[in-house]
Parts: structure tokens; sequence; C-alpha cells
């Protein structure tokens, strides 16, 4: 059994002098990184800039110290910004800290309870659905900072929606200066990569390590302040402080607890599959193994300690994981200098955050947007899924962009449990015998002679509740004196197949019928023992084979 383990404990066992210096830098090179994305992400998320930071320093330390990953890094993402900013409108920052402390438990027994590889029963057409839907929520929700909209007084829209609504209500206070400072930004962020591709030699490589959010975000500071440029900032709209994150006593209460509890339980899936998903994104980069249940239990510490010193939900992100990898980060003490890096920044730097435009915080969520959507794994899913599967994914991308996260995946589960349902019951078949010969296959019936007055049917595929109702089907004529239920392609059954089991015997019993079973796997017995079946209907009438049960027939 996987071990409960932080990796932290077991790479310092042949830790080098050369690999700290190569942390160091990774954990450098990813605090700056994570910079611009930590504010942008918490304004996205309706909290105030430096609840990013907090939530980057507190949880990306805690989850690296106790983590199952090697390098996995942790912070504020995209993926919870939808679902923050619609607990911080309807139930204030009390909710939001509820919530997650909440997941955090959760996610927390999750790992003890060794639950790191159910996660993988969430069908991949629904966490694509959900992310492209997240991610479109995003992008929707940066067109008034990025066009530089005026809404009035008391016009605060908190569903996607009623977002696209103010926007096109109010599109004739668009802001020509901050379009402007908006587009250069987007630019900026889609061309650097490029320019340093092009650039030879040590400049280029210079320029391709420096973050393209980051020049996008000092070039808007340059244009609006050396401009003079009538365009909002963060220090316009928010009071920014550079003091460090400090234990915060939650209020709690019932009422609150179970008001908030399909929140923190969507909070703490989402955060389950998106770290996951990362540490197996890292695993194929370096070669390593991660230990599900320890990481599940690392981010549960993480947001609780996240939430009690005033940061927001975290989970792992990909991007600077893998930002991480790249610069040399080998071990979890990468993950610790980025944090501790954060938390110098937020105290020396931060009151310069205030100069920040809000169209550059706006282009760099749209490139968030862009490079979480999956576009083209969508498109190829709608292409090449089965009808089930593409409506899955359709059906929770629509919820998630016009209602919100929680229905969004509360729906997809059960439609995507229903849809599969539907296929098992579709691929268990109960039928009578056919006489065909067929020499591939040893057990087949092969024109053998049944008893007079004795049925032979054959199930094939587990018996279980969405199935389970074609037992009853089965049809006993009068001048039956013997039924054989052969089941060796049954390989498991459940509560309602073993109680219309038990009514197929009664039916049996009341017409004089003998009942016989013929290759009765393990799980199928094991059931039936603990029922007590197999003492009612009796040793005798559970054969081996189908000869076995052909002879018990002939006796009877």
């Amino acid at each position: 059994m996987e071990k409960l383990k932080p990796k932290l404990f077991s790479v310092m066992k042949t830790y080098s002098r050369e690999q700290l210096i190569k942390d160091i830098v990774a954990g450098i090179i990813v605090a700056i990184i994570a910079l611009p994305l930590s504010i942008a992400l918490a304004l996205a998320s309706g909290v105030s800039p430096e609840k990013g930071l907090y939530t980057a320093i507190v949880a990306g330390f805690v989850i690296s110290f106790l983590g199952g990953s090697r390098v996995q890094i942790s912070g504020p993402t995209a993926a919870f910004a939808t679902i923050v900013a619609g607990i911080v409108a309807t139930s204030g920052m009390e909710g939001l800290v509820i919530a997650t402390i909440m997941a955090g438990i959760l996610l927390i027994l999750m790992g003890v309870l060794r639950l790191g590889n159910l996660i993988r029963f969430i069908p991949y057409t629904i966490t694509t659905g959900f992310t492209a839907g997240i991610a479109v929520t995003i992008a929707i929700g940066q067109m008034k900072d990025f066009l530089g909209l005026s809404y009035p007084a008391g016009t605060s829209p908190v569903e996607t929606m009623e977002k696209i609504e103010a926007v096109f209500a109010h599109i004739g206070t668009i802001n020509l200066q901050a379009l402007i400072v908006g587009i250069v930004c987007l630019f900026i962020l889609i061309a650097w990569p490029y320019i340093a591709k092009i650039v030879p030699g040590v400049v280029g490589k210079v320029l391709g390590s420096v973050p393209p959010s980051l020049i996008a975000v000092f070039a808007g500071i340059g244009m609006v302040s050396g401009l003079h440029m009538e365009v909002n900032t963060i220090g316009t709209l928010y009071e920014i402080t550079n003091k460090p994150p400090t234990f915060q006593m939650p209020v709690i209460s019932f009422d609150l607890i179970r008001g908030q509890f399909s929140n923190a339980l969507t909070i703490a899936i989402l955060a389950a599959v998106e770290s996951l998903l990362s540490c197996v994104v890292s695993d194929s980069m370096i070669h390593s193994k991660h230990r599900s249940n320890m990481e599940l239990v690392a981010q549960g510490a993480g947001n609780v300690f996240s939430a009690l010193f005033g940061g927001i939900p975290a989970t792992g992100a990909i991007a600077r994981t893998a930002a991480n990898v790249k610069n040399g980060g080998r071990s979890p003490i990468s993950g610790m200098v980025h944090a501790v890096v954060l938390l110098l920044i937020l105290v020396v730097f931060m009151p310069y955050a205030a100069l920040i435009p809000m169209p550059a915080i706006a282009a760099i969520l749209f490139m968030v947007a862009y490079n979480m959507c999956g576009w083209r794994e969508f498109v190829y899913l709608v292409k090449t899924s089965p009808k089930s599967d593409t409506a899955v994914l359709i059906v929770t991308f629509v919820l998630t962009v016009v209602f919100d996260l929680v229905v969004a995946i509360e729906v997809g589960i059960v439609f995507a449990a229903i849809l599969f349902m539907k296929r098992m019951s579709d691929v268990t078949q109960v039928e009578g015998w056919k006489y065909i010969n067929d020499e591939d296959d040893p057990d087949a019936i092969e024109l053998r002679k049944v008893p007079e007055g004795t049925l032979v049917y054959e199930i094939s595929g587990p018996m279980f509740f969405a199935a389970a109702d074609k037992l009853l089907k089965i049809s006993v004529p009068e001048s039956t004196k013997n039924l054989i239920i052969r089941m060796r392609s049954v390989n498991a059954i459940d509560a309602t197949a073993m109680h219309n089991l038990e009514q197929l015997f009664e039916k049996c019993k009341d017409k004089n019928v003998n009942l016989i079973l013929s290759h009765v796997n393990e799980q199928p017995m094991h059931v039936m023992q603990k029922a007590g079946f197999y003492d009612i209907v009796g040793s005798k009438n559970f054969c081996a084979h189908i000869d076995d049960a052909i002879k018990r027939a002939e006796e009877v």
C-alpha cells in the first residue's frame, strides 16, 4: 500500500549541495512567474490582490513540505476563480474561509482513506467540459476591465450571464485608452516567446527566461504612468497592503457549515483532480512517481492553512510546476523557496502593485483562460467520441458557463453515471440456450443433451441494479422441472441483482422447479453466501461446470 510519507523526507536522504543550488534558482524563477499570476487570479476571484500572494506563500510552502510530489508548485489557480468569486459575492469572506477549511478537511480524509486512485473515476469528458467552461467564464469576467467599461453604482454582476448582459448594456462607456493598454499587453504576452526564440545566443536565452506576464505588467505601468493615461489601476480600485499573512480565527456557525458544504465538496474534488493531474504530468517530465494519497493530505493541509492565514483555495498549478522542472527543480525545496521569495516580494514591493493597470491584469487572465481551455482537445472529443460522451462534455461545459461549477459537476457526474449504467445494462444479457456448434470454445453447448423439462439460461456481463430486472424476465413454463442459470460470464452482482435472484428462486419454488446455478464466480458466490442464498438453494445445486449442472438436472 502507498506510504503516507512526504516526498521531502525521502528526497533528503540523497540530497546534494548541487541540487540545492538548482532548487533555489528554480524557486526564485517560479516566484517571479507566480507574482503577477497570483495577483491576477485573486482579482478574478473577487478578493483583494494580496490574498493571492497569501495563498501562494502559505499553501505553497505547506503543500511542498508535506506533498507527495517532488516538484509540485501550488497556489491560486484559474480553476477556482469563478467558484471563489461566487462564494464571496453570496456569502462573503466568512463563507469562503469556511468552505476552504471544509474542503481541506475533506481532502485530508480522502488521502487518509487512500482515495487518491478513485479520482480517475471522474470521466475525462467532465474535466474537459468544466475546464473549458471555467476558461470562458474567466474571459467573460475580464471584458469590463479590458474595455474599460463603467457601470452605474450598485451594478455588480456575479453570474456569467449577468456579466454578458452588463457588457452589452454599457458597451457605450468603452475607454479607448484602457483598450489600447489591454491590446498592447495582450500582444506582448503572445509575441514575447516568439521574440525570445528569434534573438540568437545568450540574449535570447535571457529573454526566454523572463515571464511574458511580468513584461506585460511593466509595459502597462509604463504606458499609464508615463503617458498619464486615464485608466483604472489596482490602486484605484483596491487598498494595497504589504503586511505578511497573519493568523485569523474564522467565525464558525452551523448555518455556515451547512450552507457551504456543497461548495466545499466542489473545491475538494476540483483540487484533487487538478493536483493529481499536475503530479502525473510532472512525473512524466522527471521520470518519477508521486504519492497520490500523501499529495491529497498535503493539499488539504495547505488549504486549511491558506484559509486560516487570509488566503483562498489552492491547488497544484501545472504551468508553474512545469516551469519549476524546466529550470532545474527536482525536490520540494524549490517549492518552499518559491513561497519564501514571494513573502519577501510581498513585504518589500507590494505597494508598487497599486500601479498595475486593470487592462494588463485582464490581458494576463485572457492568456490564462486560453491556455487552460484546451479547445483543440474539446473539438477532438466532439468529433471522435460516442454521442453519449459528447453529450456529457457539452452539458458540463454549458452548465459551467450558464450556471456555475457546482451545478456542472453535480449534473455532469450524475449524467455520466446514468449513461454508464445504461451501457452496462445494454451489454448484460440473459438468454436461453441456442444449440450452436462452436469449435473454438471448449465450454460451448455443442448439441449437449439437456434432460426433458430443463431450461438453460446464460447470463453475460455484470448483474447490477440497472440490469437486474432482466432476471425477472426469465419465463418458467408449467412443464419445467429444472432451471439452470449459467453464470460463467458474471464477474459481479450487487444487492439488487441478489434480491431479484431470490425472487426468481421463490417463483421457481412456487412452481416446484429446481433452480441450479453453474460456474458461479468468486464475487457472486461471496454475495450469495453472505445473503444466505447458498444455503437456501442448497450446495448440491451449485455446480462448477455446465456438465455437472446437466447431471444434477438428470438426478432431479
